[in-house]
């Protein structure tokens, strides 16, 4: 008779799946405490772990399977002949599957559960059944979590009641995977956040890397909010995507996070070449496009809305080169006529959230990481300081609200000119501003006069002021915070532009 050790504490579909075991491929069945009663309750024969090692449970639960007859059981090779012997001698049964889910550590963490009470939830014996059954996988099935069950199941049933060795060494795997993340957890929270590990799964081999001739690979962050995330997105058509495409359809992704209304945003090189909100999708698409359609070539293009077969027609009328269009869905007319490039590349990301403190800001450089919070400060009119004697008008100030947004995703040095809720000029890294604000008014042409400038860090020389003023540029926003801020300022008032600061910086690298 073949013997499993049932002990979880998420009993969620434990009853089925033990019945199973038991009534159709006769287990014997060892259990401790609420999972032993759930399952005698439910009519089962259920032996107590206490009863199988003659020796009591104790010390408030944290000694119940920490014992030879357990671990010896477990861990004993069925094809070695002294080990064989030897679990004899000591009347050791063999088990042949453990079932175990563990504490709950990280809920109890993050409800602000007091020290004591997290102390208590580090499982000990739990992990320690589960790395047994696991280090043993030719001969042990372990099971670490309820996804699982229906998979055993079903291999049970095509094996006669058995278990392909494959499928023990993945199941194994899963198990000092989860372990792996669950030591993690306790040793971030009692080191105060000191040591960390970041463990991340393999998605995907992507065609290449920044070049053809690098390798590359997409991982997944379990721990991380896989909400409108690029590393859970589907992709619905296209070819494979490369590393570039991932971090450039990345940035475009996060850009659009940004905006309520619908919006648009084209992409090159992680920089937006144009960005657009407006009540109706398809002006604002138009809008973000008509920003640079020079640099959109090769574009990455994001969206807030589903994808409509209006916005598909445009990408076909003014013949884009699309790399990537990334949304929360597509229309099926829209697909239609979209598939018909057969390289372009659809994303759909579901329902698009905002980032908020929960998601870290990682950056990996030679020999370690950097870290920081996500960038998710909203500027509001509230927060702005009117600098000069010259009031912007309300309209002017929405759109220096919409060009602060969008300069938050420019590379520094960043420059932004903006209209009507649309970008119409983008100077982007440039080692100086004033470089920046010359190439963002000559993209602009003499879409520059009556637009808004934004820049997402203080003017250290009056420059960039008179740049702007020499083409039309009504209004600026900036962070401020140079010495030199009343010469910028004093030139902004004698040339009659309003400026607003922000006080805040907005970098981006």
């Amino acid at each position: 008779m073949p013997t499993a050790l049932i002990s979880v504490y998420d009993k969620t579909g434990i009853v089925e799946f033990a019945t199973e075991l038991q009534k159709k491929y006769n287990y014997e069945i060892l259990s401790t405490g609420g999972t032993m009663r759930k399952l005698q309750e439910a009519g089962l024969n259920v032996k107590a772990v206490e009863e199988h090692t003659g020796f009591p449970e104790m010390l408030d639960g944290r000694v119940k399977t920490l014992h030879p007859m357990i671990h010896g059981g477990l861990l004993a090779l069925r094809d070695k002949e002294d080990h064989m012997k030897q679990v004899a001698e000591h009347s050791i049964g063999l088990i042949d599957m453990v079932v175990v889910n563990l504490y709950p550590f990280e809920d109890t963490v993050a409800s602000g559960a007091p020290f004591e009470e997290v102390i208590e939830q580090i499982d000990i014996g739990g992990p320690s059944m589960l790395r047994s059954a696991a280090k043993n996988f030719q001969s042990v099935t372990v099971v670490s979590g309820i996804q699982f069950y229906d998979q055993i199941l079903k291999e049970m049933e095509q094996g006669n009641g058995d278990i392909t060795p494959e499928f023990r060494k993945q199941l194994a795997m899963e198990v000092f995977w989860s372990t792996a993340q669950y030591d993690a957890a306790i040793t971030q929270y009692l080191s105060e956040g000191s040591r960390a590990l970041f463990p991340v799964e393999k998605v995907d081999d992507l065609r290449y890397g920044e070049n053809p001739h690098q390798k590359s690979q997409l991982w997944l962050d379990p721990k991380a909010n896989q909400q409108s995330s690029m590393a859970s997105a589907q992709q619905l058509h296209g070819k494979g995507m490369s590393f570039l495409n991932h971090y450039d359809t990345n940035a475009a992704l996060d850009m659009i996070r940004e905006f309520d209304e619908p919006a648009a945003v084209f992409v090159k090189h992680a920089n937006p070449c144009g960005m657009a909100t407006n009540p109706d999708f398809l002006t604002a698409f138009k809008k973000g496009f008509a920003c640079d359609p020079r640099s959109a070539f090769g574009v990455i293009i994001s969206l807030n809305r589903p994808v409509t077969k209006a916005i598909a027609d445009e990408i076909m009328e003014q013949k884009m080169f699309v790399e990537v269009i990334i949304a929360p869905s597509f229309e099926s007319d829209a697909r239609v006529v979209l598939e018909t490039k057969k390289n372009m590349r659809l994303i759909e990301v579901g329902k698009i959230r905002k980032l908020d403190e929960s998601d870290l800001d990682m950056k990996k450089i030679t020999g370690g990481y950097l870290t920081q919070d996500i960038d998710t400060q909203l500027i509001t009119e509230a927060d702005l300081t009117f600098a000069t004697e010259t009031k912007p008008s309300p309209e002017q100030i929405k759109d220096l609200l919409f060009a602060w947004k969008a300069v938050k995703h420019v590379k520094s040095n960043a420059i932004v000119l903006a209209k009507d809720g649309a970008t119409v000029g983008i100077g982007a890294g440039q080692m100086s501003r004033v470089d920046s604000t010359e190439i963002a008014v000559r993209k602009a042409g003499d879409r520059a006069k009556g637009s808004v400038l934004a820049s997402d860090a203080f003017f250290p020389f009056p420059d960039s002021i008179e740049e702007a003023h020499k083409n039309g540029i009504s209004a600026i926003i900036q962070p401020g915070g140079s010495i030199k801020d009343d010469e910028v300022i004093a030139k902004a008032n004698e040339l009659g532009i309003s400026m607003v600061l922000t006080g805040s910086r907005a970098f981006r690298h």
